[in-house]
């Protein structure tokens, strides 16, 4: 037994192999894109592949975009493909194509480029609220007081409706 491994340890080949059969060498671009190109332009983006053809200088990486945001990523094109460079370490990507849907269908290309925003909690009721701190009362440790009154107030309430 080797004990306790990091996940990232256990995947890495995984990932490794499923960047590569995209044309990734660098999975660092997949798994860092906000911090290669920068927060406004990763979520706006995606990248989809690296092709690389014969004889041809430099490959070229394909970035999903939405039809709306492509004009706006066409002027930056050369700054991302200054960032990505710089990434790889040398002039890997010679031509940036941008594309609307995924190669590999509909389905991937229509997926939202940024997460929801969380939803605003609803109102506790006080009853509920003096009953889940009654119950965690006597914890002395604070981060678990209120981890306990958050799970007491969750069961409380599916209780009541």
């Amino acid at each position: 037994m080797r004990g306790f491994e990091p996940a990232s340890g256990l995947l890495k080949d995984r990932i490794r192999s499923a960047g590569e059969s995209r044309g990734f060498a660098v999975t660092r671009l997949l798994t860092h894109w906000p911090d290669v190109v920068g927060a406004d332009l990763a979520r706006i983006t995606r990248p989809v592949k690296v092709g690389f053809a014969r004889g041809a200088f430099g490959a070229t990486l394909t970035l999903l975009v939405k039809p709306t945001d492509a004009p706006m990523v066409q002027m930056q094109l050369p700054r991302i493909k200054e960032r990505v460079n710089a990434c790889y370490g040398y002039a890997a990507i010679g031509r940036i194509t941008l594309t609307q849907t995924a190669p590999s269908g509909f389905a991937e290309g229509q997926a939202q480029f940024t997460p929801a925003p969380p939803a605003a909690p609803k109102p506790v009721a006080p009853e509920i609220a003096r009953e889940a701190r009654a119950t965690a009362e006597g914890v002395q440790d604070e981060g678990l007081r209120s981890a306990l009154e958050t799970l007491a107030q969750n069961i409380l309430t599916r209780r009541k409706s």
